[in-house]
């Protein structure tokens, strides 16, 4: 088969699932592990950014604990084994990296919650900024509905979405979408690009074929079609194989490539427009406005002139320009700061933020990736 190129990308969040990680239901597995790791360090290694989304935790959980590792197992028997297995797969991983990791369990909600989002991202791009690999895991021991769907395929696009990676990267034990279901039907043909997620292409989903795992290819489709409507690329591919490994490594797609449709930037825009409220007003300085609108740069809180509303953290808020010709919305975007703090560090430097607040959450109110000009809005 002629394989298509990967996409070129700078930053991924790599999914792992439970067939990888233990392919018998027994623990983690080094094996398959180590592989994966050798892949995510090379990448680092050439400048990459990675972000790993592992599954896992109730397959470490049921090491040890009894012998019957095919049954299907209840809402609550799954979230005592997740925690006791977080652990025991942040050492499988974390023993196989030079880098540092860093766990973050995360539950849909907190990525739907407007602060939340907010401070995750945050915590994110500082975890990679200091070289560190960010380990996500869904929240198992408390988050019931997430955990019956199995959905750690969709929780990796919604970090991709959070992160604005460029690439989406769900590793499995098989090789990607296929035309008919390969473990019923040795005639399957491998799907190498899908340009369009559509009806057709969920009807080639099946469920998972293992007792442990809780997803399967609906939820990647799934997965897939959040990250590709988000202007993220998305590969389905055997993280099994070696040698498909390495062609990924080389930039060949061995697996299903599901084009993006549309870019960051634009899902963003429609996110903030149309799905976050608007919690306040800011009123900036002219300076303010040529800097945002000519330079592209952040919002600092010395050209602030008021703020209006009570607003808090990670909220959404109208910048509005202040000029003798009248009050005019230049744009919108999250604030770092509530209005409480806002009031007192309006019009200051950044560098006195510490000496006002006695702590600093960023040296911007709004940074320039969680703004929206209106100027550029069709």
């Amino acid at each position: 088969m002629e394989w298509d190129q990967l996409p070129v990308w700078k930053r991924a969040v790599i999914k792992v699932g439970s067939a990888l990680i233990a392919p018998d239901g027994k623990g983690c597995k080094t094996r398959r592990l180590l592989p994966i790791a050798r892949f995510i360090s090379e990448n680092m290694e050439q400048g990459r950014e990675i972000i790993l989304v592992s599954s896992g935790a109730v397959a470490a959980g049921m090491s040890g604990l009894d012998k019957d590792f095919s049954k299907r197992r209840s809402i609550p028997e799954k979230q005592a084994l997740a925690a006791i297995g977080q652990s025991l797969l942040m050492t499988a991983w974390g023993r196989l990296f030079d880098c540092p990791c860093a766990q973050i369990l995360l539950t849909h909600d907190d990525l739907q919650n407007r602060k939340r989002f907010v401070n995750a991202k945050n915590t994110l791009n500082e975890l990679i900024r200091l070289k560190t690999l960010p380990i996500i895991n869904e929240n198992d021991s408390v988050a019931v509905e997430e955990l019956k769907v199995g959905d750690n395929d969709n929780l990796a696009a919604h970090v991709a979405v959070l992160a604005e990676a460029d690439l989406l990267l769900i590793l499995s034990d098989i090789d990607g979408l296929f035309d008919a279901n390969p473990h019923q039907n040795p005639e399957a043909r491998l799907i190498p690009v899908v340009e369009q997620i559509d009806s057709s292409i969920y009807a080639l989903a099946s469920g998972t074929h293992r007792a442990i795992a809780t997803g399967g290819m609906t939820t990647k489709i799934q997965a897939a079609e959040k990250a590709t409507h988000r202007g993220i690329d998305t590969v389905i591919a055997n993280g099994s194989k070696g040698e498909t490994l390495e062609a990924l490594l080389t930039g060949e797609c061995r697996g299903t490539l599901f084009k993006r449709t549309s870019s960051p930037m634009a899902a963003k825009k429609h996110w903030m427009l149309h799905a976050l409220p608007c919690s306040g007003r800011i009123v900036i300085d002219q300076g303010a406005v040529e800097a945002l609108r000519e330079k592209g740069a952040s919002l600092l809180p010395s050209g602030i002139l008021e703020c209006h509303g009570d607003f808090r953290h990670g909220d959404a808020v109208e910048i509005i320009a202040c000029s003798s010709n009248g009050n005019e919305t230049v744009a919108r975007g999250l604030t770092q700061y509530g209005s409480d703090l806002l009031e007192k560090i309006k019009g200051r430097k950044s560098s006195e933020i510490a000496d006002i607040l006695g702590f600093v959450y960023a040296d911007v109110v709004i940074h320039r990736g969680d703004m929206i000009l209106y100027d550029y809005v069709a």
